[in-house]
């Protein structure tokens, strides 16, 4: 687990770890304007920064439509989401990946630097099991070339969030 907060609060992910008093650490990093690859962008440049981090333990943020109900799902960048799991996951019977625009109109977010945490709108948020092998993880805070470090219980709880095996 992290063993500092940080004072920044940019974002709303931030503020809503420093309003919880959750133990987090920022990471930002350089983000390239031609860069569409975020999640592998950030293990990059993370890992060339010296922070140890692998693309099993930096999670991305996918928006997905579950019924008709947008869900959140968090993965590690080194996987793929399975929508059939996650739609089970979240008690539906079909998922797809949600239009990016309402993605983004919905989390406040813009795509490349949706956060789990501080959305504009609280959804069902569903983590691969795998985050629970992790002391921490990483997830965007907010913003492309920021992620915030803190323990997976931290997360679901910050996001209300269900553990499941959505991964593959």
């Amino acid at each position: 687990m992290p063993k500092r907060k940080t004072a920044e609060t940019g974002t709303p992910a931030l503020r809503l770890l420093a309003e919880r008093g959750a133990a987090h650490v920022v990471h930002p990093y350089e983000h390239g304007a031609a860069e569409t690859s975020y999640g592998e962008e950030a293990v990059r440049a993370l890992r060339a920064a010296g922070v140890e981090v692998s693309a099993e333990r930096l999670f991305k943020t996918l928006l997905a439509d579950v019924d008709g109900s947008l869900v959140v799902a968090v993965v590690p960048v080194a996987a793929m989401l399975d929508l059939k799991a996650l739609a089970a996951a979240a008690g539906g019977k079909r998922a797809a990946m949600a239009d990016p625009a309402r993605a983004q109109r919905s989390s406040g977010y813009v795509v490349g630097g949706i956060s789990p945490l501080g959305q504009r709108t609280a959804l069902p948020t569903v983590v691969d099991a795998s985050a629970s092998t992790w002391p921490t993880v990483f997830v965007s805070a907010g913003k492309r070339g920021l992620q915030v470090e803190l323990a997976p219980a931290d997360l679901l709880a910050a996001t209300g969030g269900v553990l499941a095996e959505i991964a593959r």
